[in-house]
Parts: structure tokens; C-alpha cells; sequence
């Protein structure tokens, strides 16, 4: 399957910067093939380059986010986002679905048209996190789960360590669960709950963690209900837009000296700003669906998407519903 379709008209920046993201990872790997959904027209007026590696399907619909997730999938039939399902759905050539778009839709979409794999029982959000050492960490869920059961979780922590493992090529990973302390009796019923299920796996599990370790390297997959794994991740969000905004402020109240010292920094200030993007390592991977779901950021500009097309074009390669399976059969969750 060397085939990614891309929600073209998704995000705040479309369709340009998301056909311009289609076309560097065209330029980056050449064995990959494109399907663009969106405004035929519009869309064929963008494409410069690599005309033959791609397909475009003409959509006359946007989902927007002010749109029911679960009606717009069910009705804007013409829309980008459900003819990219469409094509994902009936086209076996086709791996994987890559989109800036409404992330209720694109979640309920995944569930409605392509379904779960087989022995999940509820499919998870994960981000690829920037760390402090190391190769970086997931964490999973972020989002697409907001009330779980303890067997949720145990799931989540199954998957994630498959995608961890085709992502960084390790053979094993440290998972931990999130919590409001170290101790294993800490956190929520549910929290307590899902430490003895995952305890009970073939997993590496190392038990349970704090939010202000999610970033420090020491854990490499992170275990969290939708909710909590949400505020986790935004927080982490903000918290990185909050340091480069008091450093602004900072050199501008400094005077010269600061200036020139920023100046001789900047480098190294736009190397960290760079490190710490997690977008820059591809979107958020619906785990648990059938085919590779990506979800980008909103404002993703080209060089996010081009990231989300080559995490899913890998993904796909790698077979990572295939890796999920396996890892439920060894630890006899398989139906």
C-alpha cells in the first residue's frame, strides 16, 4: 500500500498549505502516491509538480468544527473529509488517511467507516512527545476517550507500546500510567484499577507517574484516560508557548546587552523551539482502527503535514494494525 489520501480541505490553512505539504513529501519519498480530496478546480490549480503521483477526487463539502461530528460524517457525503474515508474504506492500495480537519469528525469517521481492530475495545488518540533525553515518548490517550474503564486503558498501553516500538525501532519501552503521584496506591479508582491489569501484562510497565515527567525522557509511553491525557498535552502546549513568550519580553526589557546575547542565541533558540514542536514529528495516530488514522493540527503549515503523510506512509509500510494485533494475542486479549 503505497497510496495516502489527504483531507485537503481540513485545518485552518487549506488547502495550500495542505497541498504544499502533499507535494514536499512527494519530493521526500518516491515511492509514495497521493490521493488529494477537496475542490477538483481549486486543488488541480496548486498541484506544480509530481501530476502523475496523484489522484484527485473531487469534494464540494467542508466539515467544519462547528459541525454535529457524527451528523457531518452521516451527511455531508460530498464533504473532503468523508470522500477521503470513502476512498480509504474501498481502496486496498490505499493505507492511510491524513487530515487537519475537525478531530470529532475525523474520530467518529475512523469508527463509523473503517471500525476497529479486532479485540479493542475503544481505539485511542497518540502523540509522539518531544523529551529531554532519549527518543522521545507517547502518550496515549490524548483525547479521544474522555470517560474510560480500567480495561481501556490496559488497551491503550498495548497499542501504544506497538507504536512506540515501529516508531523508534526498540525492542522495549518503559510504560507508565499518569497519576498525581509515584506510589502505586496513588491516583483515581480507575487509576488503581488499571495499574493491576497492565501490572498483569508481558508489558514493561514501571507504574505510575507524574505530569511533570511526561517531557523528562524517563518513561516512554505514557498511559492516560482521554481527559487527563488532553490537559496533559495542552498544558505541555502552553507551557512552551508561555517560556518563548517571557523570553521575548525578557531581552526586550533587557536592553542592548540582552539584545546582542538574543542575537547570539538564536540559533540555539530556534533549534529548542524546533525540538520541542511534537507536531514536527507527525500528527496524532488514531490507534485501534483498521487503516492508519492521522490526525494533524489545525494550524498545521506545510512542513506538519508533510510530517503526518510520512508518519502514516511508515506506518502503514510497517504494518501497525498488524503489530496491535499481535501484541493483543500475546497477552491472550485477542477475541
Amino acid at each position: 500500500m503505497n497510496k495516502i489520501v489527504l483531507d485537503c480541505y481540513g485545518g485552518d490553512n487549506a488547502p495550500e498549505e495542505i497541498v504544499k505539504g502533499g507535494l514536499c513529501a512527494l519530493d521526500v519519498n518516491p515511492d509514495l502516491h497521493l490521493v488529494f480530496t477537496g475542490k477538483k478546480d481549486v486543488l488541480n490549480g496548486l498541484i506544480d509538480r509530481h501530476h502523475a503521483r496523484i489522484e484527485v477526487v473531487d469534494a464540494t463539502e467542508v466539515i467544519t468544527n462547528d459541525d454535529s461530528p457524527t451528523e457531518a460524517i452521516k451527511k455531508k457525503t460530498e464533504s473532503s473529509m468523508v470522500k477521503a474515508f470513502d476512498r480509504l474504506k474501498f481502496d486496498d492500495e490505499v493505507g492511510g488517511i491524513v487530515s487537519a480537519g475537525s478531530t470529532g469528525a475525523l474520530l467518529t469517521g475512523a469508527f463509523l467507516k473503517i471500525g476497529r481492530i479486532k479485540g479493542v475495545s475503544r481505539p485511542a488518540m497518540a502523540a509522539f512527545l518531544p523529551t529531554v533525553k532519549g527518543d522521545g515518548a507517547v502518550l496515549c490517550d490524548c483525547g479521544a476517550n474522555v470517560d474510560c474503564k480500567a480495561q481501556n486503558l490496559l488497551h491503550f498501553a498495548l497499542m501504544a507500546d506497538a507504536f512506540y516500538k515501529l516508531q523508534t525501532g526498540k525492542s522495549d519501552c518503559r510504560i507508565a500510567l499518569l497519576s498525581n503521584g509515584t506510589e502505586d496506591k496513588k491516583g483515581t479508582e480507575l487509576n488503581q484499577e488499571a495499574f493491576a491489569l497492565i501490572k498483569n501484562t508481558k508489558l514493561n510497565f514501571v507504574g505510575n507517574m507524574e505530569a511533570r515527567d511526561v517531557t523528562s525522557g524517563d518513561y516512554d509511553v505514557i498511559v492516560a484516560d482521554g481527559f487527563n491525557g488532553n490537559i496533559a498535552l495542552k498544558s505541555m502546549e502552553g507551557a512552551s508557548l508561555a517560556v518563548f513568550q517571557l523570553l521575548k519580553q525578557n531581552i526586550k526589557k533587557g536592553g542592548l546587552r540582552a539584545k546582542i546575547g538574543a542575537l547570539m542565541l538564536k540559533p540555539t533558540f530556534r533549534a529548542l523551539k524546533h525540538q520541542m514542536d511534537y507536531s514536527e514529528n507527525g500528527g496524532a495516530v488514531f490507534l485501534g482502527a483498521n487503516k492508519v488514522v492521522v490526525k494533524i493540527h489545525g494550524s498545521a503549515k506545510a512542513p506538519s503535514v508533510t510530517a503526518g503523510i510520512l508518519q502514516a506512509y511508515n506506518l502503514s509500510k510497517q504494518d501497525i494494525t498488524g503489530a496491535i494485533k499481535k501484541s493483543f494475542e500475546e497477552n491472550g486479549l485477542s477475541e
